[in-house]
């Protein structure tokens, strides 16, 4: 069944569980979810959550710039790819029954740290798909495939599917299990509840692609899927505005301070990168020294033009006190295009914003948690505001109106690569 397709199911199958008070059931995907937040990738329905003990970031990871890909209550930023039984609850995503599939990210990536719990029968075949295509055909050319097999699989877990064996004996069985595997260009290692099993390089590898979490055969339950972005340089130097163009005929001011801050405020007004992107990772931290005030980050600007680009929101501001009303779009959420489903960060507070740009496809984190997750389906502009924008722009720093006062440091950026390979390859 095509995403598309089984997203709309979703949401009929959301309407009739708010009816029948039972688990939410895509029709044909077979996908349950005991009354969570549901979303595609241009909007979001908020029912009733429940409340997991894992699937949290500690304060030193949301300021190193993890991600929580899975959430432990909702298939926010994951799409199902099969029909398969992949269902939510207790803080764990679960499959036992149907096709072969994946249930995947819904962005892609290129160069990070990965981090997931796993746990399992002995017999059961699963794993954990490293830049993968949406519907991988061969683990040896179209994704990396983190096995999760019994010992006498061809390649056992913690292998590499039809590229290398894992150093690594038989695991416990039903028990959670932790993998981290680092991926840097063509370069990948692989540690097994703390030890090194694998370490594998490609000379000609996949540069980009999803995460996804594989029904093969057996039931399987993963946690604590998390990521960490590598490979992102700084933009900001802490001393000057060197890298960035100024507009001071314009009422908004942008200094550094003593202490290698940037500082909006004073009026409407705009800071311009003078390097332009197109499909990146982009990490910064914002803090806003007042009350409900109002900042953004625009990218893919139209070089020269006032503001005229994607605009990641920055205002922390909530209708009656509840986070999950934003007042004004809210941080980390794309200005008239999809509101954060919610307020994660406090005034007064620093918070870190990640933005994962690639085509049409945008999402957002706030201290690591994700806010929205939305793709631009309008027809081709030039102008974002008016149209999709694929063509790399300027990123803007926004001084809103005389009451902004926000403040930036560690602003840092990392370009995403093609899937494949520019260069000749050997590679089928």
């Amino acid at each position: 069944m095509f995403c598309s397709q089984v997203l709309a199911r979703l949401c009929q199958g959301w309407r009739r569980s708010l009816l029948l008070g039972g688990s939410l059931l895509i029709a044909g995907s077979q996908f349950a979810v005991p009354m969570a937040t549901v979303a595609d990738d241009s909007s979001t329905t908020e029912v009733v959550t429940e409340t997991a003990s894992e699937n949290k970031l500690t304060a030193e990871e949301q300021a190193d710039g993890w991600l929580l890909l899975f959430d432990g209550e909702t298939p926010f930023g994951w799409r199902p790819a099969g029909d398969a039984n992949w269902s939510i609850g207790d803080g764990v995503v679960k499959v036992s029954d149907g096709e072969v599939c994946l249930f995947r990210t819904t962005s892609q990536y290129s160069d990070y740290i990965l981090r997931a719990d796993f746990r399992a029968p002995e017999s059961t075949n699963s794993g954990i798909f490293l830049r993968t295509a949406p519907q991988p055909r061969d683990p040896g050319s179209d994704c990396y495939e983190l096995n999760i097999a019994p010992p006498d699989n061809p390649f056992p877990t913690g292998g590499f599917v039809k590229r290398q064996q894992a150093v690594t004996g038989p695991i416990a069985e039903n028990a959670w299990h932790t993998f981290e595997a680092r991926c840097e260009g063509g370069k990948f290692t692989v540690q097994l509840d703390g030890q090194q099993v694998l370490d594998y390089t490609d000379a000609t590898p996949l540069g980009l692609g999803f995460i996804g979490l594989q029904h093969n055969q057996g039931p399987v339950e993963f946690r604590n899927v998390k990521l960490k972005p590598l490979g992102l340089q700084p933009i900001f130097n802490g001393r000057d505005l060197a890298g960035w163009r100024n507009y001071p005929e314009m009422a908004g001011k942008f200094e550094v301070t003593a202490t290698g801050e940037l500082r909006a405020y004073g009026g409407h007004g705009q800071l311009e990168s003078a390097a332009t992107y197109d499909n990146f990772v982009l990490q910064f931290d914002a803090k806003c020294n007042g009350e409900n005030l109002n900042s953004g980050l625009f990218f893919r600007c139209m070089p020269g033009a006032e503001l005229m680009g994607y605009e990641c929101q920055l205002n922390n501001s909530k209708i009656d006190g509840d986070a999950s009303r934003p007042a004004d779009c809210g941080s980390g959420g794309i200005f008239r295009r999809q509101n954060a489903r919610r307020i994660v960060a406090d005034d007064g507070q620093w918070f870190r914003v990640t933005l994962v740009v690639e085509g049409p496809h945008i999402a957002t984190w706030v201290n690591g948690y994700a806010v929205a997750d939305w793709t631009d389906t309008r027809k081709p502009h030039e102008n974002p505001r008016k149209g999709m924008r694929t063509a790399a722009g300027t990123l803007m720093l926004q001084a809103h109106d005389e009451t902004t006062d926000f403040s930036f440091r560690n602003i840092e950026i990392a370009t995403l690569p093609p899937r494949r390979p520019t260069g000749p390859s050997t590679k089928p």
